[in-house]
């Protein structure tokens, strides 16, 4: 029996990082905008009890997943929940003790020891939700997905900007040979 070649693998992943569970999470938040996000995700874990953490966005994690699970190019999810926020953050490498990494490190010792590096970008007040065009997002939401973009190491082929089914914005047809 001849194998059959997958054309495009396409990764879905929010516009932030959030897990349900106990266990090591770098990036998550214990502010306001954490308790914000987590009604956004639903709140509460599908499989689990207990409420949904959220932090920023992983970028060490998600291109890590990236190249792990040869992905091609994601889907971001929720890009509206980060609506408002004056500035946002991205985790792109982590400090353990006196050494600074780019990889999730495999050991859970160091896993827990993990503090994020964030670097900071302006964020936006206009709306993103219902956008359905690249064009129609605000510049600051669209350098947010071209550095989501660079740091993972894959491009973004569908962008949602609202829960609604059609507020999705085609960036690459993933289905196209």
């Amino acid at each position: 029996m001849a194998l059959r070649r997958r054309r495009y693998v396409l990764g879905i992943v929010k516009a932030y990082t959030t897990r349900v569970g106990e266990g090591p999470f770098a990036a998550e938040l214990f502010d306001e905008w954490a308790c914000i996000c987590r009604p956004s995700s639903r709140g509460r874990g599908q499989y689990r009890p207990g409420p949904r953490r959220c932090g920023w966005f992983d970028a060490v994690l998600v291109r890590q997943s990236v190249a792990i699970n040869g992905i091609h190019g994601v889907a971001l999810t929720k890009l509206d929940v980060l609506d408002g926020l004056k500035t946002l953050k991205i985790c792109v490498g982590y400090k353990i003790g006196d050494k600074v990494v780019d990889y999730l490190p495999a050991g859970m010792r160091d896993q827990q020891a993990a503090t994020p590096i964030y670097e900071e970008m302006d964020g936006w007040s206009e709306s993103t939700a219902g956008a359905r065009s690249f064009k129609d997002l605000n510049a600051n939401a669209v350098k947010y997905v071209r550095r989501v973009e660079e740091l993972i190491g894959a491009p973004v082929a569908l962008l949602s900007t609202s829960p609604e089914r059609d507020d999705t914005i085609l960036m690459r047809d993933p289905f196209q040979g």
